[in-house]
């Protein structure tokens, strides 16, 4: 199904989950990378980060636009006590985050800018997790068996730490995974 004709949709992500995501919704497209330096100036706030980071990922790739491209960009951030929590730098700042997260509730935020080369449009996705009280030899456990080192806040709600810890979500289960979709369908048939 191609929800607007005439278009090739273009997604500029390297995450297994976005292109899974997309693909899911059943739009045929193209995955272009470009790396980006994904720095924010210190005075924006909570959903601010990534839809500034999105547009951020759009522009780098805003001259490589044909007339009847359309580019998805985004970007998600783990977000507690008024602190982002990125993507771990290795195992054991997975562990020290994840000890962070234990027994509390958190935001997980996704930006989202499409772009052509007529317009561009940025919308984001909030949804509260909580997760029980995690033990040091489940947090580890996960660290040592799964891949948090390329996930937001150092964990897939999709993987074994999400089955055995996630107690409560409020918002959209794909947005945790990194894309909102539902969201994305709309926002696409009225863009």
């Amino acid at each position: 199904m191609n929800w607007l004709p005439g278009y090739n949709y273009i997604l500029a992500s390297k995450s297994p989950r976005r292109q899974e995501l997309l693909h899911s919704l059943g739009i045929n497209f193209q995955v272009v990378i470009k790396e980006v330096e994904e720095n924010f100036p210190e005075h924006l706030f909570k959903e601010e980060i990534p839809v500034f980071l999105a547009e951020l990922k759009s522009k780098s790739l805003m001259d490589k636009l044909k007339e009847n491209d359309l580019l998805i960009t985004a970007d998600t951030i783990v977000w507690l006590n008024g602190e982002v929590l990125g993507k771990p730098e290795n195992k054991q700042e997975a562990i020290k985050i994840l000890q962070k997260l234990s027994a509390n509730e958190h935001q997980v935020i996704t930006g989202v800018c499409l772009t052509s080369i007529h317009k561009q449009k940025s919308f984001f996705s909030v949804s509260n997790v909580r997760f029980k009280e995690l033990s040091l030899s489940e947090i580890e456990y996960y660290v040592s068996e799964y891949n948090p080192l390329d996930k937001a806040g150092a964990y897939g709600i999709q993987e074994w730490i999400g089955y055995i810890g996630i107690t409560h979500i409020e918002g959209s289960f794909f947005n945790v995974m990194g894309l909102p979709v539902q969201q994305l369908y709309t926002e696409i048939q009225n863009f």
